[in-house]
Order: C-alpha cells, then structure tokens, then sequence
C-alpha cells in the first residue's frame, strides 16, 4: 500500500512536470534574443528627397508652389457656371470680387481632387434677412460637395446649414464667425471620394480651419450636397471644378489659392 501511495505521487509529480515543460515551449514563446538587432539607420528614410518650396511671407500669403485663383486683379481663372464659355460675371472691386445677384455661380477653369485651399470671404457689409436669407453663398468641393458660406454673425440658423457646415451634413463644431464689416478665413484639406467599380469606396473628408479655428475635423462627407433628402453617392467621378454659388447677396471674396495633393 506504501510503494502504491509512492508510485501515484510519482507519476502526479511527472505529468505536472510535463504539463510546465510543454508550456514553457510552446511555439509562440517569443525568442530571447532577436534574429535581427535593429539598428537605427534601418529606420531612416532617405529617398525620395522632401522637395522644398518657399511659404508666404505672412499668414494668408500662397506659397511658391501655390496655384493662384484670385490675386486681386481679375477672374481670369473662373467661369460662368450658366455659360462656361463666357467670363465670371461677378464684379471686381477694390482687391476683392464680389457677387452679383441673379448672375449664377462662377467656377474654376481647371478641375482637382485632393486639394488644399485658403479662402477669404466677407458678407455683405450691409445687414439684411435673417437665417438662410442673409450672406449666403457656397464653395463647393468637386462641384458636389458644400461647405457652407453663410453671415452666422448673431444670426441664427440650423445647425448643419450654418458658416463652417458642410451643408446639410455636418454642423461645425463651433461657431467662428466674424461681425459683417470684417474678412473671414477658410482653410480647407479636402480628401477627394475614392471609388471601386463604380461605387464609392471610401467616402470624402474634410478639415475645415474657420479663422484659425477647427470647425470641420477629418469629417466624412457623406455624399452629394442636396437640399432635401439624404446626401449620398450616386455615381463616381474624378477630378473637378471648385465653385462659389449665387445664393442672391453679395458677398464678397478675395485672397484665393489652392494646393494640389
């Protein structure tokens, strides 16, 4: 009974040996010692070399690899979206453009996709209506999808339809907005929609900087901009134009540049 009682201990003792010594190897146990010791310069990306171009003096100034859409001057960049083969028919003023009621929208003459864009606009100095009916205009991104210009200066409106929205999708985080004698600023990274066999793959962004403040943070636009219904993606597209809208006031633009990326 004595030697049973050993041998039963024995074997115990055993097995729970080889239930620990079969953990310890197990395959995914990673190694002591790495196969390759890194070493920094593995780390270091030397080609292709970061290409150098030269910003604006001041903010607000284009950098040297900028495409200039309005320095002042002349609308010789756009077009008249209800003719494109006729001239922007908005009035240039004294360094700015201004809209003219009734006239239609104006676009670029080149088309783009991913882009960067700096943008200074103003509403009419003059107060007029309230909500929608007051300084209103749009830049719209491809040609489809709007962020929203609008005099939200003590001016309330829906949410998703106020300065800084992307229009009826996305409210602003905050409300930037500057009284009406002043410039507002819109700096924008705009990601272009990406699709696959004809449908949307990966649906636009946005960042949105409203004088210096995050309005729009990497928003995902969620598709075509309608005033009613559901914003969606009806059919692919590729790169194109940037346009302002003719919402009936006047407001005004100037300083505008963009940045393919």
């Amino acid at each position: 009974m004595k030697k049973l009682k050993i041998t039963t201990l024995l074997l115990f003792g055993i097995g729970c040996y080889g239930i620990g010594f079969a953990q310890v190897d197990a395959p995914n146990t990673p190694p002591e010692v790495s196969p390759m010791p890194m070493k920094p310069e593995m780390t270091e990306i030397w080609e292709p070399q970061v290409s150098k171009i030269t910003p604006g003096e001041k903010p607000g100034d284009a950098p040297s690899d900028a495409i200039i859409l309005f320095d002042g001057e002349n609308l010789d960049q756009w077009v008249s979206q209800t003719d494109t083969e006729k001239a922007a028919p908005w009035a240039i003023k004294d360094g700015y453009f201004e809209v003219v009621p009734g006239s239609g929208g104006i676009q670029t003459k080149m088309k783009f996709g991913d882009v960067q864009i700096h943008i200074e606009w103003s509403a009419p100095d003059k107060v007029e209506n309230s909500g929608q009916g007051r300084g209103n205009s749009g830049l719209f991104l491809q040609n489809r999808y709007e962020l929203q210009i609008l005099d939200s200066y003590n001016n309330r409106s829906y949410s998703n339809g106020q300065a800084g929205s992307i229009y009826k999708d996305a409210p602003p985080l905050v409300n930037a907005m500057r009284s009406p004698d002043q410039w507002n600023v819109y700096d924008v990274i705009y990601t272009a929609p990406r699709f696959k066999d004809g449908k949307i793959d990966q649906k636009a962004k946005i960042t949105v900087l409203h004088n210096g403040v995050v309005v729009q943070n990497n928003t995902t636009i969620q598709g075509l901009t309608l005033y009613i219904g559901l914003h969606n993606y009806p059919e692919a597209h590729e790169e194109d134009v940037i346009a302002l809208q003719d919402h009936g006031t006047k407001v005004q633009f100037r300083n505008i540049w963009v940045r393919k990326l």
